[in-house]
């Protein structure tokens, strides 16, 4: 370690304040349908989460190889690269956070890292195959396999309890739910906390600190798990809401298929490799669960916003990484710039954020516009039986009451 430099500390000290951003970035997609349909409340529900983040994050080391020797070159990366790549990932990250749109915190870090490859040493450094088969692909394939998963196993759900008790049924669900948010945690830190190691040891390689080719350390896998974890902690009730709420209303039936199916699908993209999005796992199996009750509607106005928010996370971030590569490239004094205009762009977003504040006691409370689709689709869908509506009214009047008066003969046509 004696190559550790003061650069080479400023980007580890970057990575893992991406990592803590990443944490209270993607909460939801663990908690975000427990915490609204009342199976576990806020804070309990986010501590959980950090706990098991923490213990995911020991659990693989191959989404971190992934990004530390598969998808750019590393012999012509410095340390200055990553530093910009964390740059564009981390703004992307809290711009969405403010606006409560769930976006790919993992496709923040690959855009900024690509970006800042690319002004550094060219389109050359970047394995294209790579990126391809292991990160574009996936983020096609996991909110379909995700969504078709979840509106599968809601209409299952439905089907086997449809001779259950009510509260029993939703009881059990809960518990359920519980437990599957427990694994879609667990899976979170396998993932999400790997590419804070990866990236970390990326630097590492760069900087000369370690040999090429080598596994994350003990200690990059330790702080990149607490740092997640406290981030998780923290909650980003913003996006909490988004998912939970904004997305569609869930049922606890609901709940526990779609993070059962966003689980599985994670758990097996990490084994891969597969440097897998969190965010679109989840969202597609939220929106599957949505579309898989009878009578359930999606808010296609927040999904679409959200999936324009997927499609811009990659070239916006590459965007930003490439140009703070290029100030970076003018020397120490660059470096410099990009650190102060990265501390004062993170202190601005925050202190707009506190605004309108979003935490335990209101991440519930949504006035989430309808939308078109939504309230055509309510407009015929026809109430339960027997039930009646409250603001039902008579629209055929009551016959008038009887009259003694004889009824007058109508006038004799002349």
């Amino acid at each position: 370690m004696e190559n550790f430099s003061l650069i080479l500390a400023i980007v580890v000290v970057t990575a893992l304040a991406f990592d803590f951003t990443n944490g209270f970035h993607d909460t939801a997609n663990a908690m975000a349908t427990t915490i609204s349909t009342g199976a576990l409340k806020p804070k309990v529900a986010v501590a959980m989460s950090a706990a098991l983040n923490l213990v995911g994050a020991f659990l693989s080391v191959e989404v971190a190889n992934t990004i530390s020797k598969g998808l750019v070159d590393e012999s012509g990366i410095r340390p200055e690269v990553i530093f910009a790549a964390l740059v564009g990932a981390i703004l992307w990250n809290l711009l969405t956070w403010l606006v409560g749109l769930p976006s790919s915190s993992s496709h923040a870090l690959m855009g900024g890292l690509i970006g800042a490859t690319i002004a550094s040493a060219g389109t050359g450094a970047v394995h294209g195959d790579v990126l391809v088969t292991k990160v574009l692909i996936p983020a096609i394939a996991a909110p379909l396999v995700a969504g078709i998963a979840a509106m599968l196993a809601t209409r299952l759900s439905y089907s086997l309890g449809k001779k259950a008790d009510g509260k029993s049924a939703a009881k059990g669900f809960r518990a359920g739910q519980i437990a599957s948010a427990g694994l879609v945690s667990l899976a979170h830190g396998t993932n999400d906390a790997q590419k804070t190691m990866g990236i970390i040891t990326l630097a590492l390689v760069a900087g000369g600190a370690v040999a090429p080719d080598s596994d994350p350390p003990t200690w990059v896998i330790l702080s990149a798990g607490l740092a997640i974890a406290l981030g998780t902690y923290l909650g980003g009730w913003r996006i909490i809401r988004t998912m939970g709420k904004g997305l569609t209303d869930l049922q606890p039936q609901q709940g526990f298929a779609a993070q059962t199916s966003a689980a599985t699908v994670i758990l097996a993209s990490s084994h891969l490799g597969f440097s897998l999005s969190t965010t679109h796992s989840v969202s597609g199996s939220v929106m599957g669960a949505g579309i898989g009750r009878k009578g359930g509607v999606v808010r296609w106005s927040t999904a679409t916003r959200m999936f324009v928010a997927w499609g811009l996370t990659l070239p916006a971030a590459a965007l930003v990484g490439a140009l703070a590569e290029s100030v970076c490239d003018l020397g120490d004094w660059g470096t410099a710039v990009v650190a102060v205009f990265l501390i004062a762009s993170s202190a601005a977003i925050w202190k707009i954020s506190r605004r309108e504040v979003v935490d335990a006691s209101n991440v519930n409370d949504t006035d989430e516009p309808a939308g078109v689709v939504t309230t055509a689709i309510a407009a015929v869908t026809p109430p339960p039986a027997g039930t009646v509506p409250d603001d039902l009214t008579a629209t055929i009047p009551a016959p008038a009451a009887a009259t003694t008066e004889p009824a007058v003969p109508p006038a004799a046509a002349v």
